[in-house]
């Protein structure tokens, strides 16, 4: 599923200014939103009134192994959710506005609050109690080339005394923006052979579809929150190539994949005392992939074939404690089996080609001890501090065979001081270990690119960093900011790409540790509400990102930027409410963005244009909601690009590369959601 229909599809947080009146008290360790500071905006979901908060961008977590390192910025009522597969932007949009008793943002640290690494974190705070409400959404994504894509949503929550429950489940289909017709192909030869110019037709499409669920009840003098979710989705792509010149010649490729994912995972909470708390999740995890890669070129037909199972089983509990109102500890451990059989099959003509990595079974036995103190010892000081200390244990069996331990320990410190009302600093330095992705552990093709067959590497081991963190942020007036962050990280084993040679001599990329590197980050985001300057229900939100990184190229010994970063990001989001009409209207903007990723034979650099989304948002009663997108207006001159410099050996030599150069258009569309909510 390509970014741009993620961006289509998703609920926008729609954001609208306050009555300057009701915003909170400028900066402090934790600063509330009560519903007050967004009654003019009228937010439908929680997730709605976090677009809104100043100085807060939602971090939805890592898709990594483990429970400790996934976490995203956001809490409900204090605690992560349960789930690692139901992301919490999905959890919160399950949350009604009028279910929000308050949200409160903490920057630095608070007592009793795990920052999970964090500088910012959001706590949505529930009203408790309340009967049952549920919500119907349906949305039509129309494309100008013709193509249709709906989408359905329904959910239901409610209270039994003091039971809850919840259930949620969608449906949708959507195009993959990186495919369409009319997309322009060349390649430049090297040898000054004249040029290979195609006409390049692809069409993909992403179907899927979930349901979830989830119920609280006491017991034992706690509370036991139980939740479950199934996720099927299907993804297929078909391109015809059609070659102009020199000849004429047509190829043919396509590309298919589907996955099937359940999770069932509980917590149980219980106060030992007054100021003793216990807690402990249990969850599993399962992902079925079947990938399959065709190519038809001059009569040669290649199949590549992948099918995988992974499991992820999670145990982890905590002790909190706290010790008044200043400081609090909490202590814990988690352990995790993580489980990978893969087989791969890759043939030309109908002949097996023989593939690094092709069948392999990989285990991870991962565990961690940690101790984390947040302690406030004056007003103006917060510290928030934290020690872990992981081990794991992995093995692979198959076409891989080997044995491995591994252990960090993993320092954390945090400081926040605030000099004035109006201007927080912060600063973090912490050690920090990557987790190993198994989708590097196996091989991968995508054969209509020029990258063919990628081979697999379970002998990975994870990057490690030493990270330091700088944050300003500065309250210009009321509900406005601006905040400013640096940060470095000194990177040892970096995980980028490198050669690996079949038995037969054949050379593939893979993923590799390439040694050490660096990378910088200058972050800066504000939040500018216009109401206090006489411009009432205008709101200016937006972030600009400017990246650096260097390691040393394992096939050329020269210095050069770390694959697949992007070297800067920017948007622009603007709001304006009109309440009397209600109706808000808005416009985001999206920077385009350059990436390259380099393998021993090749440099492929990615890029897309600018593009524009405006929306509206018609709200007729309480309750019922229609949105309006056009997700792509600056299209057809919104292009991604994809250029592949091949060499005919390794990158670093005298000789020139070939260059194949392809562009595909996006189509517009228009994009409806009409949702009514009940109770």
């Amino acid at each position: 599923m390509s970014l741009l229909y993620v961006l289509a599809q998703a609920s926008v947080a729609v954001v609208s200014p306050a009555d300057p009146a009701s915003a909170p008290a400028a900066q402090a360790a934790v600063t509330s939103y009560p519903p007050a500071f967004f009654a003019a905006q009228n937010p439908g979901t929680a997730l709605d009134m976090l677009g809104r908060i100043p100085g807060f961008s939602l971090d939805n977590g890592s898709n990594v192994r483990g429970f400790e390192g996934a976490a995203g910025n956001a809490l409900i009522d204090g605690q992560r959710p349960s789930s690692k597969s139901d992301s919490i932007d999905q959890v919160l949009q399950r949350i009604p506005a009028g279910k929000v008793e308050r949200i409160d943002i903490i920057r630095g640290g608070a007592p009793g609050i795990d920052m999970q690494g964090k500088t910012v974190i959001a706590n949505v705070i529930v009203r408790k109690g309340g009967g049952a409400r549920a919500l119907l959404a349906v949305s039509n994504y129309t494309l100008s080339n013709g193509r249709e894509f709906a989408g359905l949503r329904g959910e239901a929550s409610g209270a039994l005394g003091d039971r809850t429950w919840e259930v949620a489940a969608r449906t949708g289909a959507g195009p993959d923006d990186g495919a369409s017709r009319g997309g322009r192909g060349a390649v430049l030869y090297a040898d000054g052979r004249p040029p290979k110019l195609s006409r390049l037709d692809s069409e993909g499409q992403d179907l899927n579809g979930s349901i979830a669920g989830a119920g609280e009840t006491p017991l034992a003098g706690g509370r036991l929150r139980l939740n479950g979710r199934v996720y099927r989705e299907k993804y297929k792509n078909a391109e015809t190539d059609t070659i102009l010149s020199p000849s004429l010649e047509v190829q043919r490729f396509g590309f298919s994949q589907k996955n099937t994912d359940t999770e069932l995972g509980g917590r149980f909470t219980r106060d030992l005392n007054a100021v003793t708390s216990l807690e402990t999740v249990a969850l599993r995890t399962t992902r079925r992939r079947d990938t399959e890669s065709l190519s038809n070129i001059a009569g040669s037909a290649s199949d590549f074939a992948n099918h995988r199972e992974s499991s992820e089983a999670i145990l982890r509990g905590v002790i909190k404690r706290r010790f008044g109102e200043r400081l609090s500890l909490e202590a814990g451990a988690e352990a995790a089996d993580n489980r990978l059989d893969s087989r791969t099959s890759f043939t030309v003509d109908g002949t097996a080609q023989s593939l690094p990595a092709a069948n392999v079974q990989v285990e991870e036995k991962r565990s961690e001890l940690f101790l984390k103190a947040t302690w406030r010892p004056g007003a103006q000081w917060t510290v928030d501090a934290a020690l872990r200390y992981e081990s794991s244990d992995i093995s692979s069996a198959g076409d891989v065979v080997l044995a491995k331990s591994l252990a960090f320990a993993k320092p954390r410190l945090t400081v926040s001081w605030t000099p004035v009302p109006a201007t927080q600093l912060r600063a973090r330095i912490e050690r920090e270990v990557g987790q190993l992705d198994f989708n590097d552990f196996v091989a991968s093709s995508n054969l209509t690119s020029s990258l063919g067959v990628t081979a697999g590497n379970p002998n990975l081991n994870p990057a490690q960093d030493w990270a330091g963190e700088v944050a300003v942020e500065q309250q210009l007036w009321k509900g406005a900011s601006v905040v400013l962050t640096a940060k470095h990280l000194q990177i040892t084993d970096v995980v980028d790409r490198g050669p690996v040679f079949a038995a037969d001599g054949t050379v593939f990329d893979r993923p590799a540790n390439i040694g050490d590197g660096r990378r910088e980050s200058l972050i800066l985001s504000y939040t500018l509400p216009f109401d206090p300057l006489g411009w009432k229900g205008a709101l200016l939100k937006g972030e600009i990102v400017r990246r650096w990184s260097e390691v040393r190229d394992p096939t050329t010994g020269q210095m050069r930027p770390i694959s697949f970063l992007h070297p800067s990001d920017w948007s622009v989001n603007f709001s304006q409410d009109l309440p009397a009409r209600n109706l808000n209207l808005g416009v985001d903007l999206y920077g385009g963005f350059s990436q390259r990723a380099y393998r021993f034979n090749s440099i492929e650099t990615l890029k897309l244009r600018t593009y524009v989304k405006p929306y509206a948002e018609w709200k007729p009663r309480p309750g019922l909601r229609l949105r309006v997108e056009l997700p792509l207006v600056t299209a057809p001159n919104t292009r991604l690009r994809d250029t592949f410099e091949v060499f005919p050996g390794p990158r670093g030599g005298s000789a020139r590369p070939d260059v194949s150069d392809r562009a595909f258009p996006f189509p517009r569309g228009v994009y409806f959601l009409l949702r009514k909510d009940f109770g």
